[in-house]
């Protein structure tokens, strides 16, 4: 039997996050697959995670209006990363005029910025984590609310 490129598929999705220097932290995604090489860039204050800067590229994409999306990641800006961000992502990035994709993209990314802060100061790695736990108590199954 021979199969369809979608009957054997796959896709690729990487994260890198960095704090730079300057108070920003710097998030970026890369989609890659068949059809579509999709690289994103976000930037965020590390003080108040608001996002100051926000864009994508499309490499590869399987429809010549797959790009017209690309200017609602400026709606993104000055959003703060936390509460709420679900719904901006639906609210920006959904229905026929939105792309899926990219709403997959950035619910992964974007919530790597809270753990950067929460895990500021630590050279020790279990001393990170154990911040992380307790800072994320509550927000996820992998860190649950316990009262003491």
């Amino acid at each position: 039997m021979t199969l369809n490129a979608m009957e054997d598929f796959r896709r690729d999705l990487g994260y890198h996050v960095v704090r730079g220097d300057d108070g920003q932290i710097v998030l970026t995604a890369h989609l890659k697959d068949r059809f579509h090489d999709v690289r994103m860039e976000v930037i965020a204050d590390y003080e108040t995670l608001a996002i100051t800067a926000a864009r994508v590229n499309f490499v590869r994409h399987p429809s010549v209006d797959c790009p017209n999306v690309a200017w609602r990641m400026e709606r993104l800006v000055g959003f703060v990363i936390g509460k709420g961000l679900n719904r901006k992502l639906q609210e920006t990035f959904g229905g026929g005029e939105g792309c899926g994709n990219l709403r997959v993209m950035l619910q992964g990314l974007l919530p790597l910025a809270i753990n950067v802060k929460a895990a500021s100061g630590f050279t020790d790695e279990q001393e990170m984590l154990d911040s992380i736990k307790k800072r994320l108590a509550g927000s996820c199954a992998g860190y649950p609310r316990r009262s003491e």
